[in-house]
């Protein structure tokens, strides 16, 4: 399994990352995206990196922290992303739900990483929250200036920006979410997504899966979203898990296999 978003610089994993490395592998897990949140933080996420042969990374900035980086420019993103491990560009995009960078900045930072995006060729990886409308509009904008992969990360919109995103080409990754039990809004999406546009994720050290749900989130916990994404397609984890490894491998084709 491919484990296609986890925070492992997180001050959650400070004192045992390599016994949650450890679970995670044991539980089947082969390989790991590691996300860059803050700008910043990118000599973080590297060492982590570096010391592990089956991790890779992204390079940006979430967009809580856009009002922290509103010098960063285009040119950095893409100098950055030459390093043959880091393998897209993000997490970025649009949160209106705590409104801790104003709209105007996180649109900027948003634009900046869709260019970074376009020129290097890399996935996209987008966080939306209470910003569907803005968010299917901006990338459907820039989409017309030169096309770019999209991954629309732990997925919780609406039908409507997953109708536009898959015209876009975009995958949809979905996290411990799914297997909620208020989560019948999402879980009524989803199953209107192709299996052949969706890949899975921990969003870890947050949203732990049922039956973990309020603990710390680990890799370790990835099958327990594929049971909830195959419960909901009367399949079985093996055949679940290894469409969303095949269709991860295409999106971050870098990664190899």
């Amino acid at each position: 399994m491919f484990d296609t978003h986890v925070n492992l610089h997180a001050e959650a994993f400070e004192d045992d990352l390599e016994d949650v490395l450890a679970r995670a592998r044991e539980a089947g897990i082969k390989r790991f995206l590691a996300i860059c949140d803050r700008f910043d933080n990118y000599p973080k996420v590297r060492a982590i990196v570096e010391a592990n042969s089956d991790i890779w990374n992204t390079v940006g900035v979430h967009p809580h922290h856009a009002k922290d980086f509103q010098d960063l420019t285009v040119e950095e993103l893409v100098g950055a992303a030459g390093d043959p491990r880091t393998v897209a560009i993000g997490e970025t995009g649009l949160d209106f739900h705590y409104g801790y960078s104003a709209e105007a900045e996180q649109v900027a930072n948003f634009s900046r990483h869709i260019a970074a995006a376009r020129e290097t060729g890399l996935p996209l990886v987008v966080h939306t929250r209470e910003a569907d409308g803005l968010t299917a509009n901006i990338l459907e904008d820039e989409y017309k200036n030169g096309p770019f992969g999209i991954l629309l990360h732990c997925y919780t919109g609406g039908q409507e920006l997953a109708d536009r995103g898959l015209a876009l080409g975009a995958y949809f990754s979905v996290s411990g979410i799914l297997s909620f039990k208020n989560a019948k809004d999402v879980r009524a999406v989803i199953s209107k997504i192709p299996l052949d546009r969706v890949i899975l994720e921990t969003d870890c050290p947050y949203l732990a899966p049922m039956p973990y749900r309020g603990r710390r989130n680990e890799p370790a916990y990835l099958p327990y979203v594929a049971d909830a994404l195959a419960d909901l397609h009367g399949m079985t984890r093996e055949e679940v898990t290894s469409i969303c490894e095949a269709n991860a491998l295409t999106l971050f084709d870098k990664v190899g296999t």
